[in-house]
């Protein structure tokens, strides 16, 4: 069994950057007509005062743009599980316009999930620290969490979100920095397999994890065992991973100590992501749609400008979409439901933002 997970996967999922950066091809734009339907659609709801949560794709309908959002459902999922939306011009539409759209059109792609237990939904990721100060983790004390990396200038490791598709939109930019960096973990996986076919084999077994408290809450089961990458019941792969949380289980005296092996194979994995990965900046308007299972993601470090009002804002949705894959049945203690196209995922797996 070991053997055959040893092997290069391969297909369109197995891109890497300099490919990416060559080939556009990943890229779309809404065209004019698109772009009309999708204003006229805020326009009902705008009219009828409803916000992000209690609309779904039904109150804002979208009939020319269903061929272009149907491809994109089909890129995520069998695709390169990657796709950049463009077209919008933030500077049409305030704040809560720009949310509405935004949450409009990805209803049109899955379900959105809540993203805290406090019932946050709609997150907008910027610097909270009030002092420009990176959070990086690197000093002494407890490990930071991903969220309190997430909402600080410093840059982000490549990791995953507890969801089938991450949708982020950038609404406004810094002065510097805060570049994109997306990588294929199945460009990864076939690296290794190349290359460090050991330490890939590590990658196939358990690493323990801690739950994001700022998250998820308290809970009994705060750690738990799931392997880096797994494929499921049909062999279709996946990866859910942030090397943030397999630190903070290390605080835990009951979780085992990291091996030099499972140390070396995260250490080779965050290489060769390096190595593979996308780097382009992330400007106003374009909206990113990343599938959790085949793809990492991170970025670089930035800067605000408080005095001229620049400051870097995105706009993010975790959606259970429904041609999503089957995953293993361990899994479980991550996702809530394996199943695929289940509603799974989230701050509270098995509930929908339209429920809270």
């Amino acid at each position: 069994m070991m053997e055959a997970l040893l092997r290069p996967i391969g297909g369109a999922a197995a891109w890497t950057g300099a490919a990416l950066a060559a080939d556009h091809a990943w890229i779309r734009t809404f065209p004019a007509d698109e772009i009309a339907e999708i204003e006229a659609a805020l326009g009902v709801v705008r009219a009828r005062r409803l916000v992000p949560g209690r609309f779904g794709a039904a109150e804002f309908p979208l009939a020319r743009a269903q061929a272009t959002l149907a491809a994109v459902r089909d890129e995520l999922e069998h695709g390169r599980g990657l796709v950049r939306l463009c077209g919008l011009d933030p500077r049409r539409y305030d704040g809560d316009d720009l949310k509405r759209i935004f949450w409009g059109l990805a209803a049109h792609l899955g379900t959105p999930l809540p993203q805290n237990t406090e019932g946050e939904i709609l997150a907008e990721v910027r610097d909270e620290t009030g002092t420009g100060a990176a959070v990086t983790g690197s000093g002494p004390g407890p490990v930071p969490s991903a969220r309190a990396r997430s909402r600080s200038t410093g840059p982000l490791r490549f990791h995953t979100d507890k969801c089938d598709v991450l949708a982020l939109l950038c609404a406004s930019n810094g002065i510097a920095g805060g570049v994109s960096r997306i990588v294929s973990t199945v460009a990864v996986h076939d690296a290794l397999a190349a290359r460090r076919p050991d330490l890939l084999a590590v990658l196939y077994r358990d690493f323990w994890r801690r739950r994001p408290a700022d998250e998820e809450g308290s809970r009994a089961d705060s750690v738990f065992a799931m392997p880096v990458f797994s494929r499921g019941p049909d062999g279709a792969f996946t990866s859910q991973y942030s090397r943030t949380y397999v630190e903070m289980a290390q605080e835990d005296p009951a979780v085992p100590r990291l091996s030099a092996s499972q140390i070396e194979a995260m250490d080779e994995l965050a290489r060769l992501a390096d190595e593979l990965c996308l780097e382009m900046p992330f400007e106003p308007g374009q909206i990113q749609l990343m599938n959790q299972h085949v793809s990492y993601h991170g970025r670089t470090a930035y800067a605000d400008d408080a005095a001229a009002g620049a400051h870097r804002v995105l706009l993010r949705l975790w959606l259970a979409v429904p041609n999503s894959r089957a995953l293993p049945e361990g899994h479980a203690v991550q996702w809530g439901d394996v199943r695929a196209g289940a509603l799974r995922g989230g701050a509270m797996p098995g509930r929908s933002a339209y429920e809270l």
